[in-house]
């Protein structure tokens, strides 16, 4: 009897988990979590950076150019990992003031992500043009959200954090590029 009350109950909430994703299609779909590895490309292995330019979310232009270390961070306010990882980007980029700090929002709406960036209290410019993606075609996964490229003095692709930045790995990668 024991057993068929747990077998019942697992299978109900089974079903309930299953029925919560409504079947229809979401920009969320093809999310993939990153695993939070680091990436450091050697200075003679590193591919130019697509050029940052464009929108953002409070409705102003924006346009990154080379000659000093920026952060480019991928995100959507729908992503748990996102807003872990908000805090810990907000305080480096008041903490690296000599660093551009660049947010990407991918697959999102507009209105919730403005929400995400008050909420956060974000310092730095998002883009709204996620077709910037594709210009990180071999350096940034496209479907990997958070992912965060750290782009050097050149423009080119120097580190990639694939999933949630933390403190001490993103800190690392500042210094070593703007080291160089």
């Amino acid at each position: 009897m024991k057993l068929a009350v747990k077998s019942f109950a697992l299978l109900t909430i089974a079903l309930l988990l299953t029925a919560c994703g409504g079947g229809t299609s979401s920009s969320q779909e093809s999310f993939v979590a990153g695993n939070g590895s680091v990436s450091f490309i050697k200075s003679e292995n590193r591919a130019q950076a697509p050029a940052l330019a464009g929108l953002t979310l409070s409705g102003t232009n924006y346009k990154f150019t080379t000659g000093k270390v920026a952060v480019v961070n991928v995100w959507a306010s729908w992503c748990s990992p996102c807003r872990a990882e908000a805090p810990t980007l907000a305080a480096l980029a008041i903490k690296y003031s000599n660093v551009s700090f660049i947010g990407i929002l991918t697959r999102d709406n507009p209105a919730t992500a403005e929400a995400f960036q008050r909420r956060f209290a974000l310092p730095y410019p998002t883009l709204i043009d996620d077709s910037l993606l594709i210009g990180f075609k071999g350096s940034l996964p496209a479907n990997a959200i958070p992912s965060t490229v750290v782009i050097d003095k050149k423009g080119r692709v120097a580190a990639r954090i694939s999933g949630a930045v933390t403190v001490a790995s993103l800190t690392d990668l500042i210094e070593r590029v703007s080291a160089e």
